[in-house]
């Protein structure tokens, strides 16, 4: 198989590295994070100017058609970075509903919103006692006429506090943890009964606990089937994990370099530390992991192409377990060898793991993608 770029993506990856390096250091990062939100309106607008907000969608609908593999040199430059635009939850998740299951009438009304920068998105299905179960769904969606009337609560939604719009997983019959029985809507963010309540993240990012209360929203917020939305939501949050496999992948690289560079410069006992035999094999090591998450990264992201969704689940799963394993081991190995500097918030690199943490720990963490390889009669 050619890992190779093309020459096409070549271009994106230079691209997006030129901008993120000319607008997206780690003191520039510190004054996003006290915009209302969490993040610039600016660099967003930066990102629509050069297309990135369009990448993964249809020609016909303004985008540029775009595959897995163009979404992944994306997310790895911004996990490099540690950007905290809402590229994910809007373009992503929200745009992975949109291309997936949205009707003509949606696509037209939504996807040049996000292309231009001028809408983003926030995916509402954690709830209180779901964990990472999909199907775990309390919020009810009752049918009222043609209309629909959305009561219940979610939890530590991303870019929940700025979205304009929620994807809302919510119940239109049977119990609370059926298979059947799920729909996604589209609810306006300041729709009557909506409240919000935001917050920023342990990474420096911002979610939101929101309550609906007798939202009603019309037979037109319904993205595909109403009665059986679980297949798509699994699709697109797998498409999400994916995404944020490589987003890791650009995290624990930069987290490699800013620590090999900090052994070359830290001098103890009148030499760079960085000359120690131990410390060398601990740097060596981190490599090896950092390699073998690029590559389930990679595998990831070969498998959005397979046809059977079981062993696209299942790919995604393994992936996300190593990626789990190696950021752990990354994150850890580098704060360790920069010493005390490394636990400070004026030192990046404890960012780069807490990013990781929270990577590890969205979607699913590794013991949950461990069972759903095994179950699937996988090995990692």
């Amino acid at each position: 198989m050619d890992f190779d770029l093309s020459e096409e993506q070549r271009l994106l990856k230079e691209s997006i590295d030129g901008l993120l390096t000319d607008s997206y250091d780690f003191d520039a990062r510190k004054k996003y994070q006290k915009e209302k939100g969490g993040w610039s309106k600016a660099v967003w607008g930066k990102l629509a100017e050069q297309g990135l907000l369009g990448l993964p969608f249809a020609e016909a609908d303004g985008g540029f058609g775009a595959g897995a593999v163009e979404t992944m040199i994306v997310m790895e430059a911004l996990g490099k970075a540690l950007v905290l635009e809402p590229y994910l939850a809007t373009v992503v998740v929200g745009g992975g509903f949109l291309r997936h299951g949205g009707s003509a009438e949606q696509k037209a009304a939504h996807i040049p919103g996000i292309i231009d920068g001028s809408k983003t998105f926030a995916f509402a299905q954690l709830e209180k006692n779901s964990r990472y179960d999909l199907a775990d769904v309390s919020t009810t969606a009752k049918k009222k006429g043609a209309a629909y009337v959305i009561d219940g609560e979610k939890f530590v939604v991303l870019n929940g506090e700025k979205a304009d719009t929620l994807i809302v997983t919510a119940r239109t019959k049977g119990s609370r943890r059926d298979r059947t029985g799920i729909g996604a809507f589209l609810v306006p963010a300041n729709a009557k009964g909506v409240t919000r309540k935001g917050y920023p993240t342990q990474d420096g990012q911002h979610a939101a606990d929101i309550t609906f209360t007798g939202v009603e929203v019309g037979a037109d917020a319904v993205i595909g089937d109403p009665e059986n939305g679980l297949p798509l939501i699994e699709r697109v949050v797998d498409e999400a994990r994916t995404a944020m496999c490589a987003e890791a992948v650009g995290a624990m690289d930069e987290s490699l370099k800013t620590t090999v560079e900090y052994l070359k410069t830290r001098k103890q006992f009148g030499v760079p530390i960085g000359s120690f035999q131990t410390l060398q094999h601990r740097a060596a090591d981190m490599f090896v992991a950092l390699e073998q998450a690029r590559s389930m990264s990679m595998f990831a992201t070969m498998a959005a192409d397979f046809d059977d969704a079981k062993e696209r689940a299942t790919a995604v799963a393994a992936a996300k377990v190593q990626i789990g394993k190696s950021g752990k081991f990354i994150g850890q190995q580098s704060i360790q060898l920069h010493g005390g500097i490394g636990m400070t918030q004026e030192a990046k690199i404890g960012h780069y793991f807490k990013r990781l943490t929270m990577i590890e720990n969205t979607f699913g963490d590794t013991d949950y993608h461990l069972r759903r390889v095994t179950d699937a009669g996988g090995l990692v």
